[in-house]
């Protein structure tokens, strides 16, 4: 089930998504730090294989990102990020019949991924990095703006919001804002409420419980929550642990109108959203 407030074909690059059904989002970090699967992918043959993998259990979407945004995770240079990202967009979109996303914050990565086939720019930071906007809006490509506050490095120390939906809400609005006066159409905006990011497990629980409210801004929700620290912190589990606790939150994501899942397991995922639709979908 999603929500349908919106058009349900987003041109993707040169392929589509049709939103009126939930979409596996397989997660592909090539990078040697990322929290939970950092340096097992950031050699193009594996990666090539994993996304294969990923493809065959159910994901519609490979999000490819080059630069960790786990808490404390340092920065890497333009070039450096590039240099990671690339190869995989081009080598993906030669294999494989799926929707390219780019995990990324930098311009120039955003405006090489889109030329090399990316269909989706995905950034945590909303497009706010100098030149971000004027690159995304170039690629004429559909944009995911994530809620967060500072940076990877800081963002947990001591996040604090009156009304975290709220908050988060208003700040989605402004970046939609930004978004239209470079020319970037709501119709090519989705939205990620930013789970795990400059959030207590307080403020998580609170968001995704609150999260039908988004929907008052009329775009469609990302959802990334897999393995995360709100479910180490709720179940007491290391991320290697975190596959029920994962899946449960899809399933909740799923009923509440999300779009699109975000995920390390995609096999696992996939089956929650086909056993979900054949009950939604029974007479």
């Amino acid at each position: 089930m999603t929500s349908q407030q919106y058009p349900t074909r987003l041109p993707c690059g040169n392929r589509v998504l049709d939103l009126s059904r939930t979409h596996v989002m397989g997660i592909l970090n090539v990078t040697p730090d990322s929290f939970s699967d950092g340096g097992r992918f950031n050699q193009r043959d594996a990666a090539l294989r994993h996304a294969e993998a990923m493809v065959a259990a159910g994901a519609t979407l490979i999000d490819i990102g080059g630069e960790s945004t786990r808490p404390g995770a340092r920065a890497v240079s333009a070039l450096e990020e590039l240099e990671r990202v690339a190869p995989m967009v081009e080598v993906i979109n030669r294999e494989l019949d799926v929707v390219i996303s780019v995990d990324t914050s930098t311009p120039a990565v955003i405006r090489e991924a889109a030329r090399l086939g990316a269909g989706l720019i995905n950034d945590v930071r909303s497009l706010s990095r100098d030149g971000a906007l004027d690159a995304a809006a170039a690629t004429g490509l559909p944009v995911c703006l994530m809620h967060m506050r500072g940076e990877p490095g800081d963002m947990q120390d001591n996040p604090h919001y009156d009304d975290v939906t709220a908050e988060v809400a208003s700040y989605l609005e402004q970046r939609m804002a930004a978004c239209a006066a470079v020319g970037i159409d709501a119709g090519r905006i989705i939205l990620d409420p930013g789970f795990g990011f400059a959030k207590t497990l307080a403020h998580n629980l609170s968001l995704f419980k609150h999260m039908e409210s988004l929907y008052r801004l009329g775009r469609p929700l990302l959802v990334g929550v897999s393995r995360k620290s709100m479910i180490g912190q709720t179940l007491d589990r290391p991320v290697e642990q975190r596959l029920f606790g994962s899946l449960a939150l899809a399933a909740l994501a799923m009923t509440k109108g999300a779009s699109i899942l975000r995920v390390h397991d995609v096999a696992e995922t996939a089956d929650i959203v086909r056993m979900i639709e054949a009950v939604q979908t029974a007479e």
